[in-house]
């Protein structure tokens, strides 16, 4: 869970093998966003299934971890996914943190102290599942029209 524009977000994945923040559209509406407040974006995504994604529009957002802030461009995406969001390299370079998906922590320093961010692993769970589950069912519905 992180602390975005004020509110704490859920089903956040940390993926420190992605190059842009991601928005989907639970989280869009969940904001109270308008249209005014987003920018034009208009470079293709490819997304974890491998299809390329058009994205709506970016919007820059503050990200607050204990008492560290950091603005990030969140690129919204309208498509499916388990998570409300995903926080990417850019987020982590400039928190200056380590993350480790083994371990399912961020790691980083605030005012002279280690700080962690703690994985939910029934959140990563149940996204998982989720996942596997839609996956599964656009599978069985695409071998049906064989």
């Amino acid at each position: 869970m992180l602390r975005i524009r004020g509110f704490d977000v859920k089903r956040v994945l940390v993926d420190p093998g992605s190059a842009v923040e991601v928005m989907y559209p639970d989280l869009y509406k969940g904001l109270n966003l308008r249209p005014e407040d987003l920018t034009a974006y208009d470079s293709p995504l490819i997304s974890f299934e491998g299809k390329t994604v058009i994205p709506k529009e970016q919007i820059r957002l503050p990200i607050q971890t204990g008492s560290e802030v950091v603005e990030v461009d969140f690129i919204v995406v309208d498509a499916y996914s388990p998570y409300t969001a995903i926080v990417a390299r850019p987020w982590i370079h400039a928190l200056e943190a380590i993350s480790s998906t083994l371990h399912q922590k961020v790691k980083y320093l605030s005012g002279g102290q280690v700080e962690e961010i703690h994985g939910d692993q029934a959140m990563a769970r149940q996204c998982m599942v989720a996942a596997i589950s839609r996956w599964s069912k656009a599978e069985s519905s695409a071998s049906e029209n064989l």
